[in-house]
């Protein structure tokens, strides 16, 4: 068939999870469990950051920041993941599947940036803590993190705006439960390489740049550490990065399996398994990490136990 005989489409049908018949609701529950810890958990730690002043440094600041964007990025996401379980099948619209991956890239990628902005931190604060406090103050503070929030939209806004370029037609079913970029890809009747091309290029700045800036940090803190003359000062330094260095390798891992994995010859089912584990999994362990492992947030947490008991 002519691609010139196919009509635009102006919805898209989304499958999520075919086949499993009633055994779908046996997936919702523990993705509705996963949603709703996570939400708690990241609003937890945002309160407690706001109000208590022994959390009131940069890297909290930071902190309040990333997990607000995790907050966007699964409120985007599982909710109409989990309509698209219950009905075992939706439609979406194209506006709203363009909305839907702008604020999905948007978050990701301020995410992706205020990590690095972290390690920026935990290596000032290791490797120059005579001059950390000159440094870090509130205006850079709040200058990182606006950068990060704007170059997260702008740079989503320009991908966008490039793919609304592409005419969608023919058929309009996708084996997904959001709209990623792949289903667009593999659905568009027009011609893709560009697009491809124009994504490969934007891995740079989004991912390559922040992660080689992220292992330089790490390897000059490790530097540091290594050469402090006692294994007490060495363990104490070690814990004050450990906790985000345990985070940027699971966010890190998590988006190279899902984005940088070739998709071709696995199995559908397994595509969308790694995409639950950066959109869903990923996210309920952050804040989990953050509260168990952080010892500033621990002894917080600790007291509003004792103080409800």
């Amino acid at each position: 068939m002519n691609k010139e005989n196919w009509t635009t489409v102006n919805t898209f049908f989304f499958l999520g999870f075919p086949g499993l018949g009633r055994l779908r609701f046996l997936l919702f529950i523990p993705i509705l469990s996963a949603y709703t810890v996570t939400m708690f958990l990241d609003i937890m730690i945002i309160i407690f950051v706001s109000t208590r002043k022994s959390l009131q440094s940069p890297i909290y600041l930071f902190l309040t920041h990333f997990l607000f964007s995790e907050i966007c990025l699964v409120t985007v996401i599982v909710p109409n993941m989990l309509h698209i379980l219950w009905m075992d099948g939706a439609n979406v619209s194209v506006t709203g599947c363009f909305t839907q991956s702008f604020f999905y890239m948007s978050s990701g990628t301020s995410e992706c940036y205020l990590l690095t902005v972290m390690s920026y931190d935990r290596y000032l604060a290791i490797c120059k803590p005579l001059h950390y406090n000159t440094i870090m103050d509130h205006n850079l503070q709040y200058f990182l993190v606006s950068i990060c929030w704007m170059l997260g939209f702008l740079v989503t806004l320009i991908t966008m705006i490039f793919l609304s370029l592409f005419k969608f037609c023919g058929r309009n079913v996708i084996d997904h439960y959001f709209c990623d970029l792949a289903p667009f890809l593999d659905i568009a009747c027009s011609e893709t390489s560009s697009l491809q091309i124009y994504i490969f290029v934007l891995s740079v700045p989004i991912i390559a740049a922040p992660f080689l800036l992220t292992f330089v940090s790490y390897v000059c803190i490790s530097v540091v550490i290594l050469r402090m003359p006692s294994i007490g000062s060495r363990k104490k330094a070690f814990s004050t990065c450990s906790t985000h260095l345990l985070v940027v390798g699971m966010f890190y891992g998590s988006a190279l399996i899902n984005y940088f994995t070739p998709i071709k010859g696995h199995p559908i089912a397994i595509n969308k398994m790694i995409s639950v584990t950066f959109t869903i999994i990923t996210p309920l362990f952050n804040p989990i990490i953050y509260s168990l492992r952080n010892q500033d947030m621990h002894a917080v947490i600790s007291r509003y136990l004792q103080w409800w008991k």
